[in-house]
């Protein structure tokens, strides 16, 4: 019998998935163009309100196409295979390999300095120290989810729980030994005004960045108990508790820390460390940071080969990617692992997130845009969970994601003119692929 993933584990790999380092990161370059904390928290809700608007459609979509593969499944019943392919195709170049890579080298180089490693220690000038803990991690989690579905679940669970207890004590220790900097969180003109500049914009591309996740459990659709009430649960629950961190750890940060003091500094989760703990903070939120890291790389390790074997199900060519063992996709796990190990060996991944990162946006606005087509196209599917507020929330979704597209082209166009020749350049592959073994049930 097929062993499926619990309402707990999706709930845990969407939270997983969205947690990263983004949040303790991003606000030194936010205070740099705003400084209403009015302002500042309505930048994390309005990013949550797009990622919770998100998460409802999507969950329409995989109660109604409940194949797993995320945007490859949806994009490819909806519109054309092709479309669907060109999805798949981003997630199997970047889309996971990059950003998995990027938490690992996060994770090796917040970990090797917790210990107090030198980052030339090891073999060779690309072989670092951070290098060679990211390139481990990889490895281990990769053996762990190849190894046994239930091992990995128990697993990813743990380090779940583990994050957000950390973040929930973060909170905890600012507003209870932390010094008020007095700043207003009430709105007023200045705010008002703030909210309507290209500071705020910009400023929404992190937090955009920081809610990235928000769907990991579509990914994983057909391997999760009872998934026509379990996706909708954790989609929307695993997306509004990482809202209620993200509000709070912002609010307590901006509590304690005064702008001044954060202005452009990458390392905000350092500084907040150091004036609630004292001197030896680095370490502690080094050796935290690192902890919290392992169970974002854990997830999209989980996440991502789901797409390569949905992929290889489909496309003979591609069927490599679909051989299982004991009802996992390992080699999808392998290949994606490898892919990771060799953008953190060249260091390229974080100009390729970059440039991908337009593109990632596109395929989520075209989703979205799917709950309203597949509405007309196909009638006859009754789910037992419809998008709430439609055609509102998917409606404002779509107007926010198309504002933040906008303003990426204008802003980086040769970023995310690259991001859409590199989906274009699938198309070819679509074409060697082969047809599909059979139509898509939906």
């Amino acid at each position: 019998m097929k062993k499926k993933y619990s309402r707990y584990t999706a709930i845990s790999v969407v939270v997983a998935n969205m947690i990263g380092t983004g949040v303790f990161t991003s606000l030194g370059f936010q205070v740099m163009g705003l400084s209403s904390g009015f302002a500042l928290v309505m930048l994390w809700l309005i990013g949550g309100i797009i990622a919770l608007c998100g998460a409802f459609a999507y969950s329409e979509l995989a109660v109604k196409l409940p194949k797993s593969g995320g945007e490859y499944n949806f994009l490819s019943e909806i519109y054309h295979p092709a479309m669907g392919f060109l999805a798949g195709w981003i997630s199997i170049t970047i889309g996971f390999a990059a950003p998995v890579a990027a938490a690992a080298i996060a994770f090796g180089k917040y970990f090797s300095s917790s210990l107090g490693f030198p980052s030339s220690f090891f073999l060779s000038e690309r072989l670092t120290a951070p290098v060679l803990f990211a390139i481990v991690l990889i490895l281990a989690l990769s053996l762990i989810h190849t190894f046994n579905k239930i091992v990995g679940a128990t697993f990813q669970n743990i380090m779940t729980v583990m994050k957000v207890l950390f973040i929930l004590l973060l909170i905890v220790l600012g507003f209870t030994y932390g010094t008020s900097t007095h700043i207003g969180f009430l709105p007023s003109r200045h705010a008002l005004k703030e909210m309507i500049s290209p500071a705020f914009a910009v400023s929404m591309f992190f937090v955009t960045y920081s809610y990235s996740g928000w769907n990991a459990a579509a990914y994983i659709s057909a391997e999760i108990k009872d998934q026509k009430k379990n996706i909708p649960i954790s989609l929307i629950s695993g997306t509004a508790v990482v809202i209620f961190l993200y509000l709070f750890l912002t609010v307590v940060f901006l509590f304690t820390l005064p702008i001044a003091e954060v202005s452009g500094k990458l390392e905000v989760g350092y500084l907040f460390a150091n004036k609630i703990l004292g001197v030896k903070a680095g370490v502690i939120m080094g050796s935290v940071i690192s902890f919290l890291l392992i169970s974002s790389v854990s997830s999209m390790i989980i996440v991502g080969p789901r797409v390569y074997n949905a992929m290889g199900e489909d496309y003979p060519r591609l069927k490599w990617l679909s051989k299982k063992r004991n009802d996992i996709p390992a080699l999808a796990i392998l290949f994606q692992s490898l892919l990771s190990i060799v953008f953190i060996l060249t260091s390229t991944f974080e100009q390729v997130i970059v440039i991908i990162g337009f593109t990632l946006n596109l395929f989520t606005f075209m989703t979205v845009l799917g709950v309203f087509v597949l509405r007309r196209k196909r009638p006859e599917l009754k789910p037992p969970f419809k998008t709430m507020g439609y055609p509102f929330l998917p409606g404002l979704f779509l107007i926010l994601n198309l504002w933040i597209l906008g303003y990426g082209f204008i802003s980086r166009p040769h970023e995310s003119l690259a991001g859409i020749g590199i989906t274009l350049a699938g198309l070819a592959i679509y074409f060697v692929a082969g047809k599909k073994n059979k139509a898509i049930v939906g």
